[in-house]
């Protein structure tokens, strides 16, 4: 049996969710056909998912066709949820985008598209609602070709498909010229190119009626690569998504990439208890499935051998606020609840004053949501405000040594910091001075205070240790006041980075967000002047008859403002595209 990790993307409201639905059904996988209008689909579980009618968080639903399992996998539409797309990417064989055939191209789908050809990820697209009124599959297909890719591969339509296939096959381009090409190699071109991403399969109907579905499950079997994975090979899987179960034992969501997991298997992460598997059974190679008893597991672990690490695709969360519960006898409970939100969604970036990371309202209304209904613990946000970094400039260095007056810690750790690239580690002293936990937990301190702090770009070196070995009294008991511990490093280590930093110098930069815009001609003046009320920065812009196409860029604080005021200024017709682009010195 082969195995296809397939995922679901989609800007929000594309029917992304609809089209999970009507896959599972005519698969055989589900014998009601859910709706999201009703609440009742198999992959938005939550409450506040069928409450809102959007998916909050990525679910894993499975199907057999023919000799392949497909484990499908439904990821949120609203980019205030991008980080539960980011995690699914690390773990697909291929995905399936869907673009409204009514609205067409939109800015998350445009981000979502450059992102799946980056990682060179295969990926059919889907134009859906074609039974509405206003679908124009000519018009969207235009817009997908001048917006997202000119890799469009129709496979109904012979001359077109052989046009686009023999772009990146010079034998198939022979064929084309000289006006035979074998339908026999046509199909097989076609399933070469879609496996190395450079064509995209495209294909038309409705999830709401089912048309074109049992077309499209046709090409997710045909032209998506499902494979055999190597069962018998070590044990390798990433963890991409932690959840709860009602108890409140933690449940990790494997992808393994080589090897078998089994019950009663230990790991870093601890020891499985139970699996949770499409058709039951072991967690081998090329499946995905949940496991029990990995206690300590976090997205982005390696489960047995490394495999490749989690990379992040899209921008980190530019905004934060400060949680509160309204009753204060609560502080104990809303930090434990944040904690093991924190789990299930890192970027959140809880600190020690409950502020967290934040995309936008939307999630942060979820988060209040989910506080309440899950953890009974009514919360209250201050004003959301702009996260703003810190890069060291120079090069500065501390240490503080064991024994000393200044030093409450058995432990010698001296640092040096520098600019870098994202958050290095490095060592200038021998890996055998000490015990390798206490090099891991200066490590584990070091990157936790900088992300912390919100400190990127930064190479911090060890460059001093020193302990002090076990100690025991003479009937053997250990006294921990002459002992060091993982615990004296990771206590020093904080105090040590921060005068480092100090000493360094650091620079305060903003996020700046990317803006296009399509707004009427005659309101060019008004827009351009509110932009730059808010420190945006407008470009040259481009006029056709009466809409203006207008690029420019705005600091990240401006951007939910400029979002409010924009139809107001364009008489309800702008459309704005905002995207994260860099960071830059605060002005």
């Amino acid at each position: 049996m082969r195995t296809l990790n397939l995922g679901v993307l989609a800007h929000v409201d594309a029917g992304k969710t609809s089209l999970t639905e009507r896959l599972l059904h005519a698969a055989g996988a589900i014998d009601h056909l859910g709706s999201v209008d009703d609440g009742d689909t198999q992959t938005d579980s939550l409450a506040l998912e069928r409450q809102r009618g959007i998916t909050i968080k990525s679910a894993v639903a499975s199907f057999v066709v023919g000799d392949v399992t497909v484990n499908l996998i439904d990821t949120p539409g609203h980019p205030d949820f991008i980080a539960e797309v980011e995690r699914v990417l690390n773990v697909l064989d291929g995905a399936v985008l869907v673009v409204s055939a009514v609205e067409g191209v939109q800015a998350q789908t445009r981000v979502l598209m450059r992102t799946l050809r980056r990682l060179r990820i295969p990926t059919i697209v889907f134009v859906n609602k074609m039974d509405r009124p206003n679908a124009d599959a000519e018009r969207t297909v235009r817009a997908i070709t001048e917006k997202l890719t000119p890799s469009l591969a129709a496979p109904d339509d012979t001359d077109r498909l052989a046009e686009v296939l023999a772009e990146h096959d010079d034998a198939l381009l022979k064929s084309y010229v000289d006006g035979v090409v074998p339908p026999a190699d046509l199909r097989a071109a076609l399933a070469e190119q879609t496996e190395r991403a450079l064509v995209h399969p495209v294909f038309f109907g409705s999830a709401i009626t089912g048309a074109g579905v049992d077309e499209l499950i046709s090409g997710i079997v045909e032209w998506l690569p499902a494979k055999e994975g190597d069962a018998g090979g070590p044990v390798s899987g990433t963890v991409f998504k932690v959840d709860r179960m009602p108890n409140g034992e933690k449940l990790a969501y494997v992808r393994m990439f080589s090897g078998t997991i089994r019950p009663r298997d230990r790991f870093d992460a601890g020891k499985v208890t139970a699996l949770h598997t499409f058709g039951g059974g072991e967690l081998s190679a090329g499946r995905i499935g949940g496991v029990l008893g990995l206690s300590k597991a976090r997205i982005g672990d390696a489960v047995g051998l490394p495999g490749a690490r989690a990379r992040h695709h899209f921008a980190p969360p530019t905004l934060e606020a400060v949680v509160e519960p309204r009753n204060p006898a609560h502080r104990g409970g809303l930090h434990a609840a944040l904690t093991q939100l924190a789990e299930q969604d890192p970027l959140i970036n809880l600190r020690d004053d409950f502020r967290v990371s934040l995309y936008g309202e939307v999630q942060k209304e979820v988060i209040q949501a989910t506080l309440a209904t899950d953890y009974g613990i009514d919360v209250a946000f201050r004003e959301t405000t702009t996260i703003h970094i810190e890069r060291p400039v120079g090069v500065g260095a501390a240490v503080e040594f064991i024994g000393t007056g200044s030093n409450p810690f058995l432990a010698t750790v001296g640092l040096r910091v520098e600019p870098g690239t994202g958050v290095e580690f490095h060592l200038e002293v021998e890996l055998g001075s000490m015990p390798y936990s206490f090099f891991r937990a200066v490590e584990e301190s070091a990157r936790s205070a900088l992300c912390r702090a919100e400190v990127r770009d930064c190479a911090v070196t060890m460059t001093h240790s020193g302990y002090w070995a076990r100690q025991s009294h003479a009937h053997g008991t250990f006294d921990k006041s002459m002992s060091s511990t993982a615990g004296d490093f990771r206590g020093l280590t904080p105090i040590v980075l921060t005068e480092a930093l100090r000493r360094a110098g650091t620079e305060v930069l903003e996020p700046i967000h990317r803006l296009r815009l399509e707004i009427p001609s005659d309101a060019l003046g008004a827009v351009a002047t509110a932009l730059a009320k808010l420190r945006g920065v407008p470009l040259a812009p481009v006029l056709s008859g009466p809409v203006c196409v207008l690029d420019g860029e705005i600091p990240a604080g401006g951007v939910h403002e400029f979002q409010q005021l924009l139809p107001g200024l364009t008489r309800g017709e702008g459309v704005l595209e905002a995207e994260f682009d860099r960071y830059a010195p605060l002005r």
